[in-house]
């Protein structure tokens, strides 16, 4: 098992800051999280631009979209009929609750990610990227970029997002900074030493833990 504090630690010294969620607004982050599901940044960021333009991401003018006119403006991003749904949903569920997070959070507490998990379109991976980027809680995201890492770290179990999380919490030290910068960190390395496997070994980090497991066999 690696020490996560020192694999933070080490993405940020070698790649600074990383500056995610990209987004202007916690409703726009809300919305990327909904659109990127089983598509690509790009595809999502080209609905994003489209939502924006036509309602600034208004809860009020979204929720007053018909189907239609929601799934014209979303379907760059694709299964856009799901997306839809799952956008009048969560939107709907934010508006019940007046979009104060922080009172949402201490309302709910515990149980918030379970809640999360009961709207329409939301499942483990959204529900967690709501409670780093929107509720401002230190979570592990086991996203894609994150199993790959994980199983380059030698976990056995990285197939499934259960398999991962059931297997990785945060350490205490990490506050939702730190939970949020780990993340972006992470899917930032992924997009350029995970794609292809066989470039995980000459990255910085691959560098890095070849040398710390040869300290431990001395």
């Amino acid at each position: 098992m690696v020490d996560l504090s020192w694999l933070y630690q080490t993405l940020r010294k070698n790649m600074g800051p990383s500056g995610w969620w990209p987004a202007d607004s916690k409703q726009e982050i809300i919305l990327g999280a909904i659109l990127v599901q089983n598509t690509n940044w790009q595809n999502a960021a080209v609905s994003l631009k489209a939502l924006k333009k036509a309602t600034n991401y208004d809860a009020k003018q979204i929720l007053a979209l018909s189907n239609d006119q929601l799934i014209d403006l979303i379907r760059p991003s694709g299964f856009y009929k799901n997306k839809s749904k799952a956008i009048q949903s969560v939107y709907g569920w934010f508006e019940k609750q007046g979009w104060n997070y922080h009172q949402v959070r201490n309302k709910i507490g515990k149980d918030l990610r379970k809640e999360l998990l009961d709207l329409h379109g939301v499942g483990q991976e959204t529900a967690d990227v709501f409670l780093v980027y929107v509720f401002d809680l230190p979570e592990f995201i086991a996203d894609s970029y994150t199993r790959r890492l994980f199983k380059q770290l030698g976990y056995k179990k990285t197939k499934t997002y259960r398999d991962l999380k059931f297997q990785v919490s945060l350490p205490d030290s990490f506050d939702y900074k730190d939970a949020q910068d780990f993340h972006g960190l992470i899917d930032n390395f992924g997009k350029v030493y995970l794609r292809d496997p066989a470039k995980f070994a000459g990255s910085f980090l691959g560098r890095e833990i070849a040398l710390r497991n040869g300290r431990k066999r001395l």
